[in-house]
């Protein structure tokens, strides 16, 4: 079992909710399954990057948890513009007749993808930027590395989903919005601290101890540093290959009854958040200490968050 310990952190009440990505609290969940991996000496790096950010000034001591949702918010600013089309990547398949794949070249613009966006900023946390670039270079990466978990970030059909029309609960909605926020409040509920907390607690006792344990290895055999666009694009072409296997294969209609549809997402939901939080996890560790810290010689300390 996982051991309890109380970690401090800044109150998550000042992140706006997002709608056009994994919402707040799936973003917020891989950033907390992550900071039970990170390694002591990539903790204390991300925590001096996260201190010295003129952005996060508001909040007392910040996070990866705090700042996990900030680029849903970074692209709605005029300055953030730029970075819309970073969040995804078009694959160009045909989930609905099981053909799935994702091929960089064909798939990602010259303006750049979810997956080039990874390498990218990757790659600039590795230079030396000033205090504010470098902390824009790892709210993006934590950001990314959270969206290209989800399935439909890595498709084109149907708009990705969100031109799928689907009932939910009595209300409209597009298969892209459900799987960004209405299955995961299904699953883990509202985002809160006590959610928070307890689907991070489920999800790290499953990687230590449970059914995700045996598939670690495979979920962070690729967060090479200088290989980044690469483990990228593997990251990108697991996480489409679940739109055959389920996700759009068949596309649920917009009178279908979505209760057996939510069954088998979501398994899915959670072990896509779970991958996210390891690889993030993984990858932050290559960048500031040159290993990844996997496999663990022993359990991770579950971390409370606390307002």
């Amino acid at each position: 079992m996982a051991r309890l310990n109380k970690l401090l952190v800044a109150s998550l009440a000042f992140i706006p909710a997002s709608v056009t990505a994994w919402g707040t609290l799936a973003h917020k969940t891989i950033a907390a399954v992550a900071i039970n991996y990170l390694l002591p000496d990539a903790q204390s790096a991300v925590n001096d990057v996260l201190a010295n950010d003129p952005d996060s000034r508001h909040f007392r001591n910040p996070t990866l948890i705090d700042v996990a949702p900030w680029a849903d918010s970074y692209r709605s600013r005029k300055d953030g513009r730029f970075s819309a089309g970073f969040h995804y990547i078009d694959a160009r398949d045909d989930p609905e007749n099981g053909q799935c794949g994702v091929e960089l070249r064909r798939d990602c613009p010259r303006a750049g993808c979810v997956v080039s966006a990874i390498a990218n900023y990757t790659t600039r946390l590795t230079e030396q930027l000033d205090a504010y670039e470098t902390a824009q270079a790892l709210k993006f990466l934590v950001h990314f590395v959270g969206d290209v978990t989800q399935p439909l970030h890595n498709e084109e059909s149907h708009k990705g989903g969100n031109g799928v029309p689907v009932e939910w609960n009595g209300h409209r909605d597009n298969l892209h919005s459900i799987w960004d926020t209405d299955m995961v409040e299904e699953l883990a509920g509202k985002d809160n601290v006590e959610n928070l907390n307890a689907w991070t607690q489920k999800i790290v006792g499953e990687i230590n101890n449970g059914i995700y344990a045996s598939s670690l290895s495979s979920w962070v055999s690729c967060a090479d540093v200088h290989g980044i666009q690469n483990c990228a694009l593997q990251w990108s072409q697991d996480a489409n290959a679940k739109l055959c296997a389920f996700v759009m294969n068949p596309v649920p209609g917009p009178d279908d009854d979505l209760e057996t549809y939510y069954e088998g997402a979501a398994p899915i939901i959670q072990e896509q958040v779970a991958k996210g939080g390891v690889r993030l996890a993984a990858l932050l560790n290559n960048i500031y200490t040159g290993q990844t810290g996997f496999p663990a010689s022993s359990e991770a300390v579950f971390r409370i968050q606390e307002q």
